[in-house]
């Protein structure tokens, strides 16, 4: 990787808000907020800007871009509750502004909610990569919103389903009843947020486009679907 080059840094660039969006929503998902009948946790409130990221480095880096960062931002995530399981065992002194109950409570998370965050985050992202490029082979470089909406339409539904299933249902804390009721109010609030969020694609893409230069773009674009054609057939 070059750091010199403006392609390289955009996708640092990327790949530094998609990891970190990741991570804190798994560091304060345990935190719930209720809008009429429905519960939610507040990490929900920062995976739009994943989705935004995934879209966008599937556009310009393809499908192993977003498998490589994905794998990569689990195993952080993975590596993140190992330092917090670590920090928990280590006794806080009485004059600690943070209690070690406090420390507790806020980073503490259930296991099955670890569990299923990380098993959803993996396959939503996989799923969502496979969607983007079979809408990306038949509809070219036209269409954008399509392809970028259609992609976590279909992967959110996954990730909202498997996560809340797993977390809350699994060990007992909802009925299905309430399953069904929450996950769907999750999943109807991402998606929105996805159509919502549309005309940020494509003012990114415009960013993208000016910051890297026309030409260049336009050939990291092409040798990308190129690419992943070729991995498709391959396959």
């Amino acid at each position: 990787m070059n750091l010199n080059s403006r392609r390289d840094l955009v996708f640092i660039t990327l790949a530094g808000f998609f990891i970190t969006n990741a991570i804190v929503a798994e560091l304060i998902g345990g935190k719930l907020f209720q809008v009429g009948p429905f519960v939610q946790s507040i990490g929900i409130m920062l995976w739009p800007v994943v989705f935004l990221t995934t879209d966008l480095v599937n556009e310009y880096y393809g499908p192993q871009g977003v498998r490589r960062l994905t794998l990569l931002t689990v195993s952080l995530i993975g590596y993140t509750f190992i330092l917090l399981a670590l920090a928990m065992l280590v006794t806080a002194t009485p004059f600690s502004p943070v209690s070690g109950e406090a420390f507790q409570t806020v980073f503490g998370q259930s296991l099955w909610i670890i569990i299923g965050s990380i098993t959803a985050f993996l396959t939503s992202q996989l799923v969502d990569v496979s969607v983007f490029w079979t809408l990306r082979n038949k509809t070219g470089k036209k269409m954008i919103w399509l392809r970028a909406t259609g992609s976590t339409v279909v992967s959110q539904l996954l990730d909202t389903f498997i996560v809340q299933g797993i977390a809350f249902v699994i060990p007992g804390v909802w009925t299905v009843d309430e399953y069904l009721k929450n996950a769907s109010a999750g999943y109807v609030f991402k998606l929105g947020v996805a159509v919502a969020i549309t005309p940020l694609i494509y003012l990114l893409h415009f960013l993208i486009d000016r910051y890297i230069g026309e030409k260049e773009s336009e050939k990291l674009i092409e040798h990308t679907a190129k690419d992943a054609l070729h991995r498709k057939v391959q396959d």
